[in-house]
């Protein structure tokens, strides 16, 4: 019977790590297409996790770097908000996604004309 108890007590944490270590880790470049006007366009993204804090940064025109604001993640789950400015203006976009191996599926939300937009993303991290 101490033999079963010991079994069970070992087969728990053994679980325990495995999933501690099965999650997943959203470090690295990342990139996907979006098509705006008939026009496609190449995405990349740079991503660090320190604990749980997110950080890193989108490449835009001429590949200038846009810090990422308020990153999260937590159980596979990222967010993080980009803030880029256009002829005076403020533009904010906002990404949710999951991470899954070298994948990461979500949405972003934008403001156009004053109405809430959203768009589906799904992102592959480079090797």
């Amino acid at each position: 019977m101490k033999r079963i108890a010991v079994a069970a007590v070992v087969l728990a944490f053994v679980g325990l790590m495995s999933t501690a270590r099965g999650a997943e880790n959203p470090t690295g470049t990342w990139k996907w297409e979006t098509n705006f006007g008939g026009k496609a366009r190449e995405n990349t993204l740079k991503l660090k996790l320190d604990g749980d804090k997110l950080t890193g940064a989108m490449l835009g025109r001429d590949n200038q770097e846009t810090a990422i604001d308020n990153g999260t993640f937590k159980d596979d789950k990222l967010s993080f908000t980009i803030t880029r400015e256009f002829n005076g203006q403020k533009f904010t976009q906002k990404y949710t996604g999951t991470v899954k191996g070298d994948t990461i599926t979500g949405k972003s939300e934008f403001e156009r004309d004053g109405q809430t937009q959203s768009r589906d993303w799904e992102a592959k991290r480079q090797k």
